[in-house]
């Protein structure tokens, strides 16, 4: 199997416009969370969200072409934009048959669907925007991109709820693995921070409703965690082969050692109680990237904030891992971020990125009470920045329908 490295990273979060705004964030402890701007909430039980800020697509495209796509695909165009940028990347020199684009989004143009429904409702009569299809589907970011840089290579989305952006990273980085290409311009995007989206979540009591705090309401493992907090935006990353990249003396970030995915096979929205999916995607992506457990200094968890979730990624981590899940750091960056479902895994495995890079493991913010049901002992990074050496890491994603997805992150270091 030939070897996978990251080469160019770009970020549009909450809490950060750009890869690097995104890390010094993180690494501060900012959450992300504020009252919803976008929307008159007065009648949404929820009335907060983690949004991306200060964001003017004309910055980065033409108003014509940015008419063209929904809100998800701006996203993804602008993050991939940076991480090619940051990669160094000469598409001239590249051989564009061995260059592909693998995209996740666990829902699409959703904000697309809401806009054309309200118009025709409003008309009366069923006259759609021409683009309505093409805006909406969730393999367009991926086609646009691949127009972009003449990227001919492998090219589609992955849809697989919360776990799709992983799914991708891991899809990427196997292409080039099995020698189908050379570089890949993978990760993710989501824009749902609309009415659907919101009222959506909302009537499935998944979303936190402290109204009165929002910017403590992404509470994970705390007693007190009432659901999750809608975020939004996107995450990409240049994978090139090893040989490649060092050929062209490209700065390498990190190793995407290994992955795996799995199903619970258990409930639409729920995880297994136990954390069966959950252990059994980490303990096999730590096998994937010949490593032992006790290697992992770091785990970045899907730790949501809701309820049940928690509790089953905690157990999960200590069926795993055994006494050395005490020796770990673990944290939740949704803390900060909110969830920002198929795009989740993306800025979370560049957060993985962030902890190698820095020798420092984000915090899981805003615990301010312990969980009986949760093992006291773990190291949920709370509150505060740890400095610790950090040479492997996993990213956990798991998605409504039970599908799971872990990658290992691995330091690179020649």
């Amino acid at each position: 199997m030939r070897r996978v490295v990251v080469t160019g990273i770009g970020a549009l979060t909450p809490i950060g416009n750009s890869y690097q705004e995104y890390a010094k964030a993180l690494l501060e402890g900012v959450s992300g969370a504020g009252m919803i701007t976008r929307f008159d909430t007065e009648l949404f039980k929820t009335k907060f969200a983690c949004e991306v800020k200060n964001f003017d697509v004309e910055q980065h495209m033409h108003k014509r072409e940015a008419r063209r796509m929904d809100v998800f695909t701006q996203y993804a165009m602008v993050s991939a934009a940076e991480a090619m940028l940051h990669s160094g990347l000469d598409t001239e020199a590249i051989d564009s048959d061995r260059a592909g684009v693998i995209w996740g989004s666990g829902i699409g143009g959703l904000h697309t669907i809401e806009e054309n429904i309200e118009d025709v409702t409003k008309r009366g009569e069923p006259k759609y925007n021409p683009f309505f299809i093409p805006k909406l589907i969730a393999d367009i970011a991926s086609g646009y991109i691949s127009m972009k840089y003449n990227f001919r290579g492998p090219n589609y989305a992955t849809v697989s709820a919360c776990a799709s952006s992983s799914h991708a990273i891991a899809t990427a980085a196997d292409a080039i693995k099995l020698n189908r290409a050379d570089v890949m311009i993978t990760g993710g995007s989501e824009a749902t921070v609309i009415k659907a989206g919101i009222g959506g979540f909302s009537v499935m009591k998944a979303l936190s409703m402290r109204n009165d705090d929002p910017k403590t309401a992404s509470r994970p493992f705390d007693k007190d965690r009432d659901g999750f907090v809608l975020g939004e935006g996107a995450g990409a990353l240049i994978l090139e082969e090893l040989e490649y990249a060092k050929a062209r003396g490209a700065t390498i970030y990190a190793e995407i050692a290994g992955s795996a995915a799995t199903a619970d096979a258990h409930h639409i929205t729920a995880p297994h109680p136990e954390g069966l999916g959950a252990s059994n995607v980490m303990r096999l992506a730590v096998k994937d990237a010949g490593l032992h457990t006790e290697d992992i200094d770091y785990v970045n968890v899907h730790g949501t904030s809701t309820p049940l979730g928690d509790i089953a990624e905690s157990k999960a981590i200590l069926k795993v891992f055994g006494n050395h899940a005490y020796n770990l750091n673990i944290s939740s960056t949704k803390s900060m971020t909110g969830h920002l479902l198929g795009a989740a895994g993306a800025v979370e495995c560049i957060a993985g990125i962030v902890a190698i890079q820095n020798n420092a493991v984000p915090p899981t913010i805003n615990h301010f009470t312990d969980d009986p049901d949760i093992d006291s002992k773990l190291n949920l990074t709370f509150n505060e920045t740890q400095e610790r050496k950090v040479n492997a890491v996993i990213s956990n994603t798991f998605g409504f329908g039970g599908h799971n997805s872990s990658i290992v992150l691995k330091r690179y270091d020649g």
